[in-house]
C-alpha cells in the first residue's frame, strides 16, 4: 500500500522515507549518527579520567550539571590514537536514560538520505566497524557507516560482525 500524502513538491503521489543524520568524521571515515539520537554536538571538553573504566571510555565531563560519559570513538573502532586530542568534538547521545559524549574528530553537517538507497554493510567493511554499524550509503567522495548507537554503547556486548 503506497502513501498517497502530497510530497515536498506538492503533487499527490508516494512519499519516499527519508533518515536525517549528523555527520562525523572519525580517521578517515565518514560516519552518521541518526539526527534523533543526538542531544547535543560539543568542542573540546575537559575531560576527567574514570579510574578502572574500559579502555574505550575517555573519562566523563560536566555537561550543564549532569554528568556524561566519553568514550573515544577511535579506540572503541579499533583506530589508531588522535594526535591532537584537544581539538577532539564530542557528539552528545542518550542511551537508556545515560547520556554519553562521543570523542570525533569532526562533526560534518546533517544529510538527509533516502531509505531506498540505504545498503547492508559491505563484506570487505572491518569487522570492528560492521559489528557496530547498521549499514552503508554510498556517496559520491565514499561511504558514509551508519553507526548503531544502541550497540556502540553496549559495553556488555558486541552484534554479531557477520
Amino acid at each position: 500500500m503506497s502513501d498517497s500524502r502530497s510530497s515536498p513538491d506538492g503533487t499527490n503521489g508516494p512519499v519516499e522515507s527519508v533518515r536525517e543524520f549528523v555527520t562525523a568524521t572519525t580517521g578517515s571515515q565518514l560516519c552518521g549518527i541518526p539526527v534523533l539520537k543526538v542531544q547535543d554536538v560539543l568542542g573540546p571538553q575537559r575531560i576527567t579520567p574514570i579510574p578502572l573504566a574500559p579502555f574505550e571510555v575517555a573519562g566523563s565531563l560536566n555537561l550543564r550539571g549532569r554528568i556524561v560519559t566519553a568514550i573515544d570513538l577511535r579506540t572503541r573502532l579499533g583506530l589508531t590514537l588522535h594526535a591532537d586530542i584537544k581539538n577532539e568534538m564530542s557528539i552528545v547521545v542518550e542511551h537508556h536514560g545515560e547520556l554519553y559524549s562521543l570523542m570525533i574528530d569532526a562533526v560534518g553537517e546533517v544529510l538527509k538520505m533516502s531509505a531506498s538507497k540505504f545498503e547492508r554493510n559491505p563484506a570487505t567493511l572491518d569487522p570492528i566497524w560492521r559489528g557496530f554499524s547498521e549499514g552503508v550509503y554510498r556517496l559520491t567522495e565514499g561511504l558514509l557507516v551508519v553507526l548503531d548507537v544502541d550497540t556502540l554503547l553496549d559495553f556488555g556486548k558486541q552484534k554479531d560482525a557477520a
